[in-house]
């Protein structure tokens, strides 16, 4: 795949209606918005494309939209958000077909360095099908240049993410990413395929299953390889190590086997947690009192399961972290929501914020866990998107970065 890819800065948006596909996925409580961070996220693309007067038309889905259209999944919150921050109004179409009379008037009216939005793509129905190249073509008609700005829809071929691109093509129309896209592909990009060594990566989660391709590539491209959290389980036991009622999955036993031999063939280190948090039974709730044990991985009662790594392993991840001058993270430790069992977590969080080295965490929740520990800002590049990067870190091409132009 490649990385080098037309950016806003490469083509001039002067008096061009200019496209441009964010993340705006934002979380909504009664109609308020919870955590702008997408929205500050998208701000300096936008704003390049204002200065350069562009006629600027934004799009983005918003929730799943499992029942249809409805209110309490309408952008107009996101739009009233973007007006106060941008200091302009930003234009509003709130029409749920999206791409019809409403918002056609509305472009046609527009000066240079004005703002509109459009309705969540998801309201069509047809963004995330096949069948939707109809409205992939009606997004393209509405501009001259297109800028996808949208790392964590970046993995999906919808027709606001990829489909489109082919007709704004068509008729001569630029195909870019934006800031932000550009800036997730640097750091991701470059930290897989052209990473400054020792590169470490460190995997938690609960499931093996999520993360196999990730493992796979990661074992080629990493000095070292950390697994924590629920699925380090499935390697213990297929260490043969009695490991209670701690998470299991059974059928990746003998994947989680040809990985550790894959990883003395290639000489790379494998670390596993040598001591784990135990308790009696998951806390309920989350993060509801529980009370803890540490013992050696090889000792986990019968009746008791693991739910965080313990301070051996601590300081194992931690050092090896500190040792690294790129590291990937991807996945909490433990049970990071609660108090007791977010120990693991923090402790590697602290590691990365300490070393020099290039820090990606890899969107979801180990981007959602440092955020909560207050750790975000010592990071170097926090992915805002969970799916995609992950995907990224598997070596797969991501739809939405292929069909940017090549510079």
């Amino acid at each position: 795949m490649s990385l080098n890819k037309k950016s806003v800065d490469d083509f001039s948006a002067k008096g061009k209606r200019v496209l441009v596909r964010c993340d705006f996925n934002v979380p909504l409580k009664d109609g308020q918005i919870t955590d702008e961070t997408r929205i500050v996220a998208a701000l300096p693309t936008i704003k390049k494309l204002m200065n350069d007067g562009g006629k600027v038309i934004l799009c983005s889905h918003l929730g799943k939209v499992k029942n249809g259209p409805n209110e309490g999944e309408s952008l107009a919150p996101v739009a009233k958000r973007l007006s106060e921050k941008l200091g302009k109004e930003v234009k509003f179409i709130s029409d749920y077909n999206v791409t019809g009379q409403a918002a056609t008037d509305a472009v046609a009216a527009m000066q240079e360095g004005d703002v509109i939005l459009l309705q969540n793509t998801r309201f069509r129905g047809a963004e995330e099908t096949k069948n939707g190249e109809d409205f992939s073509k009606e997004l393209a008609a509405l501009a001259d240049d297109y800028v996808c700005d949208a790392f964590g829809s970046s993995h999906r071929a919808h027709a606001s993410v990829e489909g489109v691109t082919k007709f704004i093509r068509e008729k001569g129309g630029n195909c870019a990413v934006g800031y932000l896209m550009q800036k997730e592909i640097d750091f991701l990009g470059n930290a897989v395929e052209n990473p400054v060594r020792p590169f470490v990566a460190i995997l938690g989660g609960a499931k093996v299953a999520d993360k196999l391709n990730v493992i796979d590539n990661l074992l080629e491209k990493a000095d070292t390889l950390i697994i924590g959290g629920g699925m380090a389980f499935t390697f213990l036991k297929a260490k043969g190590y009695e490991i209670g009622k701690s998470l299991v999955d059974d059928e990746k036993i003998d994947y989680c086997k040809e990985m550790m031999a894959k990883a003395e063939k290639l000489g790379k280190k494998l670390l596993l947690p040598v001591d784990t948090g135990i308790a009696t039974s998951f806390p309920d709730p989350i993060d509801g009192p529980v009370d803890v044990q540490y013992v050696d991985s090889d000792k986990i009662p019968a009746d008791m399961e693991g739910l965080d790594i313990g301070p051996k392993t601590q300081e194992l991840f931690a050092t090896a972290a500190k040792e690294a001058k790129t590291v990937v993270w991807n996945g909490p430790m433990g049970v990071f929501e609660n108090p007791t069992l977010a120990k693991g977590t923090i402790a590697v969080a602290k590691a990365l914020a300490e070393t020099d080295a290039t820090t990606i965490i890899g969107g979801g929740d180990s981007a959602a866990a440092c955020n909560q520990l207050g750790f975000a800002d010592k990071m170097s590049h926090i992915s805002t998107g969970g799916g995609a990067s992950l995907e990224f870190l598997e070596g797969k091409a991501l739809p939405g970065v292929v069909a940017a132009d090549d510079k």
